[in-house]
């Protein structure tokens, strides 16, 4: 795993960031072993970047088992790999975790977001002491327009709190978005990363302008993911969009019936890696639904 500081932009545009479930054995521990072959899997499709947040269910995980993770992870990862944990989204949580990564050799890490209990403004201060806390940069995740105004967010990069921000807030029509449209006139592009998939990264980056993006079904075809970045980068977005279609099926699945847990399954049901139980407070899929997220993922893999 890679321990020097994110060099953004060049880090965020040199690989999707692949956003990965955790597996797990069947007694809810941690599983080295298949953890670290959806690792190696991403690894050979050229993924560089890994952020274990919420297709992980890292919101659930205990403070307890936090250091483990962060050792497994650290040592299962190639050298040539970032990997980004999450803390929180509780303050206290987060607070806790801060100081246990003080300990590890992580680049950054991102702040999980929650809109209850929480306020914009009580947001900001909640990653000014996680950085004062661990020493680290942190990613800030914006997932909701009423979770952080664009003008705390650029406060905050302002200042020199902010690795990078994984935007990630769905429109209807991504290319009608008035909070980015705002927050680019504030933050640097470059600092800023599309986080919902393949299906808005075209416009993201070609209307926006903005650096890279995030996926999670470029778990099952990290591959195919990296050949739609580097055609966004190339301008071929003919050639973007043939492959953002092959994703859709799955990533309509994960719409239709949790993006989190659809993923879990895919991973499993694609071969790809066992990912096991899903930690409480969330549960598998009912049976019913298997046999099309089965179909779906083995269908983007053999693409």
């Amino acid at each position: 795993m890679k321990t020097t500081p994110v060099n953004a932009p060049a880090e965020l545009r040199n690989s999707v960031i692949a956003v990965p479930p955790l597996c797990r054995n069947a007694d809810l521990s941690l599983s080295r072993v298949e953890n670290a072959k959806l690792i190696q899997h991403m690894h050979r499709g050229g993924i560089r970047t890994l952020l274990y947040g919420g297709n992980a269910n890292l919101y659930n995980i205990a403070v307890s088992e936090y250091a483990e993770l962060l050792t497994m992870l650290r040592e299962i990862s190639p050298e040539d790999m970032w990997v980004v944990p999450s803390v929180g989204p509780m303050y206290g949580t987060a607070m806790d975790q801060a100081a246990i990564l003080k300990d590890h050799q992580y680049p950054t890490a991102m702040l999980l977001p929650t809109l209850f209990p929480s306020k914009p403004a009580g947001v900001a201060t909640a990653i000014r002491h996680f950085v004062e806390r661990s020493g680290l940069k942190a990613v800030l995740y914006i997932k909701d327009e009423s979770y952080i105004t664009p003008e705390l967010a650029a406060e905050l990069v302002n200042d020199g709190l902010i690795s990078w921000i994984k935007y990630a807030v769905v429109k209807p029509d991504p290319a009608q978005d008035a909070y980015l449209s705002k927050l680019i006139t504030l933050v640097n592009t470059d600092l800023i990363v599309s986080g919902i998939g393949e299906q808005p990264a075209i416009v993201h980056l070609r209307d926006f302008g903005i650096t890279g993006f995030t996926a999670g079904c470029v778990c099952v075809n990290p591959q195919l993911s990296t050949d739609m970045l580097h055609a966004i980068q190339a301008g071929d977005y003919a050639k973007a969009e043939q492959i953002r279609a092959i994703f859709q099926p799955l990533e309509d699945l994960r719409n239709a019936h949790s993006p989190i847990l659809v993923l879990h399954h895919a991973v499993t049901l694609s071969g790809v890696a066992n990912t096991g139980p899903v930690l409480p407070l969330l549960t598998e899929l009912s049976a019913e639904l298997l046999p099309a997220i089965e179909k779906a993922a083995k269908e983007l893999l053999a693409r």
